[in-house]
């Protein structure tokens, strides 16, 4: 498929049970994420539900051995089609060999998340699970922009990706990715659509970028949010008081007024280009998410403290006061209110990265 790596097999013992599923004499491998859509109505679904245009380029990641291949290339003018198994390769190439769509498909072997993009319209993909939050932000990171992306998912990271203020599966994830695309469930999958099939149920969902790209700064975003959720359903007021993070906050401001003084008085806070691929989550962030809003053992300033730390603390308190902050929750913030936040406190010198 798209992502993972390839390895050689060994060969299996003699009467031993396999694992791989075969098509056209081809062996799927469960453990590099090749799960083949096998419901020709479910293909002509996603097609659909994909609008694609009669002249739009189409990326496919992960095409696997075709099936939903061809529907994209009746539907519009090219796929540029990305696939790591040089086996797959192979067969994408006999099956269209001599066919009216021969010279409208090009196949790129290689890892999707080593590979520069080339331009395209919309991204249609059934992919290997375990990339999935590289990928979306990889293809959030694309310009130039791209209409939108129809992804089959694992359902419980397409529903953290839809999930909305309130919601249990709100998330790190959630805030990232809505920030720089409108984000919305089309169907769940049963996982007999596939084969072989996996352990679990999937979710198709469309990504559509949001134009013009928000002007925020990737590496201050993405400090804040991973301040925020460290306990997500505590309150704005309590994770502010932890030691490590006001410590950390102002180490920051020291560092960004000496900045200042040297620069004259510029502003060390950029808009500038920067790549957003460092937004996507790792099992650290997921263990994160999974708060039950229990006490932990963070240890808390207590506000006993004399001089600067706590004068910075002062700083920080401050601006949490401002619409009640300090007494709402990660878990329940909207888009706007966790960027009118981040602005308050680049507005008082605090920053996040």
């Amino acid at each position: 498929m798209a992502g993972g790596k390839i390895r050689k097999e060994k060969p299996s013992s003699r009467g031993a049970p396999s694992s791989n599923h075969y098509q056209g004499g081809i062996s799927f491998h469960k453990s590099k994420g090749q799960h083949i859509l096998k419901n020709p109505l479910l293909v002509d679904s996603i097609v659909q539900k994909s609008g694609i245009k009669s002249t739009d380029v189409v990326l496919e990641i992960g095409p696997g051995t075709g099936n939903l291949t061809k529907k994209l290339l009746e539907a519009g003018k090219m796929v540029v089609a990305i696939e790591l198994d040089p086996r797959m390769v192979l067969e994408l190439q006999r099956r269209f060999q001599g066919t009216a769509f021969s010279n409208r498909l090009k196949v790129i072997q290689g890892d999707v998340l080593k590979t520069d993009l080339p331009y395209f319209d919309i991204c249609v993909a059934n992919i290997p699970y375990q990339i999935s939050s590289p990928l979306t932000f990889k293809l959030l990171n694309h310009q130039p922009s791209f209409r939108c992306a129809i992804i089959m998912f694992q359902r419980e990271f397409a529903m953290r990706l839809v999930a909305q203020p309130g919601d249990t599966l709100y998330c790190r994830l959630s805030v990232n990715t809505q920030l720089y695309a409108r984000v919305s469930h089309l169907l769940k999958v049963g996982k007999n659509n596939f084969r072989p099939p996996p352990k679990v149920d999937s979710s198709v969902v469309r990504i559509e970028p949001r134009k013009p790209r928000p002007q925020v700064n990737p590496k201050e975003w993405d400090g804040f949010i991973r301040i925020c959720f460290i306990r997500k359903n505590k309150t704005l007021g309590s994770i502010f008081r932890i030691k490590n993070v006001l410590s950390m906050l102002e180490k920051n401001y020291k560092t960004l007024q000496a900045l200042q003084q040297l620069q004259n008085g510029s502003s060390g806070s950029t808009n500038a280009e920067m790549d957003i691929l460092g937004l996507g989550e790792s099992k650290e962030d997921r263990s994160m998410d999974m708060d039950d809003g229990t006490d932990d053992e963070m240890e808390v300033e207590d506000g006993d403290a004399d001089g600067e730390a706590s004068e910075f603390k002062q700083k920080v308190l401050a601006v949490l006061k401002e619409r009640d902050y300090s007494e709402k929750r990660s878990s329940k913030l909207s888009q706007e209110e966790f960027l009118h936040l981040l602005s308050q406190f680049n507005m008082a010198g605090i920053h996040f990265s």
